[in-house]
């Protein structure tokens, strides 16, 4: 913090109004807030943006997927009562539930979609992540035998069914005939429409109560995986230890790092990138302060020496040019604190908006993955910001400061 006497504060609040005939350098002054101003708002938006995408991206895929899952090998876990026990007696490990989950096809209406059939005992259909994503219809119709599913809800628009209509699930594990297999056709009623927000799912699950999905894809009493939620998902590989032991020659225990490495490692050098190109705006905008700055000092180097003749050092001229440009500094960035705030609440709104002024679908879930866009705010990205916005302002500062703080008075008024 620069400490400056009552003289020096209102000197360089003077300056801050450049005077009559010195419009120019007002407009310099102006780019440069404003320069500062969108930078900083850029920035912190960018990366709240791109963390509330990772962030609900995690949310919503280890809720439905757990931190981990000890996949069966050839699709199916045998052994799965023996590995579940173990999995529950695991130090850090939250659940261990048993889950089938297979690719089929789907008929309805004359049309055929590929689906992810999910079959889950009736407490977590009832009670999980699902229930709270229930848009039309209701979980309590799918029970064991009733021969009711629920179906997300692109995958309902896909198919062209509501609640209440059949579908027809396709198994290619049926019956052996001397022509062949002959495919496993089983027809259920739709009693739910869920949307957990996740493009992928919505458009491809249907849930199916465990002895149902059993049944259909004839595996007795076996399942397909056994999904894990731990006490913290950054460690669940260390934590999982004792279960990847148990389930050795069934089947592999399997993170979420490695589910969706390729994404995350897509997402973390999208922000890293993102970064680095937003911060070239603060940047500039620091180059439009140092140029301001410096038409400031030419213009007012008379006044300058005016100053020096009357008493005023070269360390209170060092003083005040700095406040100057470390003023402009401060005010864009809190100017962009505040836009940023202002489009973080009203992002859905703003996407709307440009959608229906170019006429183009900017956030089509199918390439984005979540329907709705996503922020959270990392206090530490926000004061890695500022400190980096004032200590650039700062820095770019110093140069037009000193120039003002060695200006001769005699060479100036030698001529007035």
């Amino acid at each position: 913090m620069i400490l400056l006497s009552r003289t020096e504060r209102f000197i360089a609040k003077r300056y801050l109004w450049p005077g009559k005939g010195e419009g120019i350098i007002a407009v310099v002054v102006g780019f440069s807030l404003i320069g500062v101003m969108l930078g900083v708002a850029a920035l912190i938006v960018v990366m709240s943006v791109m963390n509330g995408f990772r962030a609900e991206l995690f949310a919503k895929t280890t809720a439905l997927n757990g931190h981990a899952v000890v996949q069966g090998y050839g699709g199916t876990l045998r052994n799965w009562q023996h590995i579940a026990d173990v999995a529950q007696k695991t130090p850090g490990v939250v659940s261990a539930t048993p889950l089938i989950e297979q690719p089929l096809m789907a008929s309805a209406a004359g049309r055929v979609e590929g689906v992810l059939v999910r079959g889950m005992r009736e407490q977590e259909i009832q009670s999980g992540p699902i229930a709270k994503a229930v848009v039309t219809g209701s979980l309590a119709e799918v029970q064991p035998g009733s021969n009711n599913v629920a179906i997300g809800a692109r995958l309902a628009e896909q198919l062209g069914v509501t609640v209440g209509s059949q579908i027809s699930l396709i198994s290619p594990q049926g019956q052996s005939t001397p022509f062949g297999t002959v495919p496993r056709i089983v027809s259920y009623r739709i009693a739910a429409v869920f949307e957990v927000g996740i493009y992928d799912y919505d458009n491809a699950y249907v849930i199916l109560p465990m002895s149902d999905a059993q049944t259909l894809l004839m595996l007795g009493d076996a399942v397909g995986m056994i999904e894990v939620q731990t006490v913290d998902a950054d460690r669940v590989a260390t934590i999982l230890q004792p279960v990847a032991d148990a389930a050795r020659g069934a089947g592999e225990v399997r993170d979420w790092r490695q589910m969706n490495a390729s994404l995350y490692e897509a997402l973390q050098v999208e922000r890293v990138t993102m970064f680095v190109v937003l911060s070239i705006i603060i940047i500039v905008a620091a180059f439009n302060i140092l140029s301001s700055l410096i038409m400031l000092v030419r213009a007012k180097s008379r006044d300058i020496a005016i100053l020096r003749t009357m008493g005023a050092t070269r360390g209170t001229m060092l003083r005040i040019f700095m406040t100057v440009g470390l003023t402009i500094g401060m005010l864009g960035t809190v100017s962009g604190l505040i836009l940023a705030t202002i489009f973080l609440y009203f992002r859905q709104g703003v996407v709307k908006l440009a959608e229906l002024a170019t006429g183009q679908n900017l956030w089509d879930p199918s390439i984005r993955y979540l329907t709705e866009l996503p922020a959270k705010v990392d206090p530490l990205d926000v004061i890695g910001t500022i400190v980096m916005t004032l200590v650039l302002s700062l820095l770019f500062t110093l140069y037009p400061a000193l120039r003002a703080a060695r200006t001769d008075p005699v060479q100036v008024l030698r001529y007035e």
